[in-house]
């Protein structure tokens, strides 16, 4: 299993976040997340301009072995998302932190990520 990157911040629903510019996020999937669902063969997208409070259902992934929803890590409105995984689902297995990116999204002015998880604190998470 690929490490965790430290620049990122984790959520226990197993999103990762790269705070980009200003209040702008990047949110994918982590590869221990992506490795519990095996082949991933769908992703639906959210809509770019919904609003969603932290912690609520965003979106879906189906693999050959379950769906399984991920949950907004922080509120805000989703910007873009990742139209390569229409075409190419597999490549949130095949680069969790990189290219198989979910969506970007805008973060509330209020909103802050400091619930998320450091690299260290998540990894020890899954430990537990």
């Amino acid at each position: 299993m690929e490490a965790n990157p430290d620049h990122l911040r984790y959520a226990q629903t197993h999103e990762w976040v790269s705070e980009d510019e200003g209040n702008e996020m990047t949110i994918g999937i982590t590869d221990f997340a992506q490795d519990q669902l095996g082949d991933v063969v769908f992703v639906s997208l959210p809509t770019p301009g919904s609003q969603f409070q932290a912690g609520e259902v965003c979106m879906f992934i189906e693999s050959v072995k379950s769906a399984s929803d991920i949950h907004m890590p922080v509120t805000g409105t989703i910007i873009s998302v990742n139209q390569e995984l229409e075409q190419s689902p597999e490549l949130v297995n095949q680069d969790a932190f990189g290219g198989g990116w979910l969506f970007k999204l805008s973060a509330d002015e209020t909103e802050s990520n400091e619930h998320l998880l450091d690299s260290f604190a998540y990894e020890a998470w899954l430990d537990e």
